[in-house]
């Protein structure tokens, strides 16, 4: 008994894991802050695939400070983070996931701030709804955004039903 514990728990923590350890895709940056001698400021867009449900893509912008701390890794980036997610594909769910499960983390400072991208159903509408935040272990933020992705049929196939796909 004790071992489909550790097995179910070791499995649980490689899965959440798997989503948090994704490299996003740098798609493009674009300067908006010249610094002399330094890196500029930069708006850059990433894309990610979501890593639970196939068929599902999500862009991002994030600021990235330049300057000595931003060459250095240690300026604290933040928080106005927009994002974009769409069906790129029929959808495919690989297992089952709550709601609010994290799809992407990252870190937004040296310590403390990170940005997350977490996920949920709408199984009355049968649309995926995702939210990007950042947050702090004493103060969080409440800057986020938000994107839904209807489940739409992909060529012949049906889409899946996002509520069969919710743990309980």
């Amino acid at each position: 008994m004790l071992a489909r514990i550790a097995l179910g728990l070791t499995l649980a923590l490689a899965a959440t894991t798997a989503a948090v350890a994704q490299e996003p895709d740098l798609i493009f940056k674009k300067s908006t802050v010249w610094r002399a001698l330094t890196p500029d400021d930069k708006l850059a867009v990433y894309g990610i695939d979501d890593p639970v449900v196939e068929g599902v893509a999500c862009h991002y912008t994030t600021p990235e400070r330049g300057g000595i701390a931003g060459t250095f890794g240690v300026a604290e980036e933040v928080s106005d983070i927009s994002l974009a997610c769409r069906q790129v594909g029929p959808v495919k769910f690989k297992q089952k996931f709550g709601q609010g499960d994290v799809v992407f983390s990252e870190r937004r400072s040296l310590i403390f701030k990170k940005m997350q991208i977490v996920r949920g159903c709408d199984a009355k509408r049968n649309t995926l709804v995702y939210m990007v935040y950042s947050d702090r272990p004493i103060e969080g933020s409440p800057k986020n955004s938000t994107s839904s992705v209807p489940l739409m049929p992909w060529g012949t196939e049906v889409p899946p039903k996002c509520g069969e796909w919710m743990n309980s």
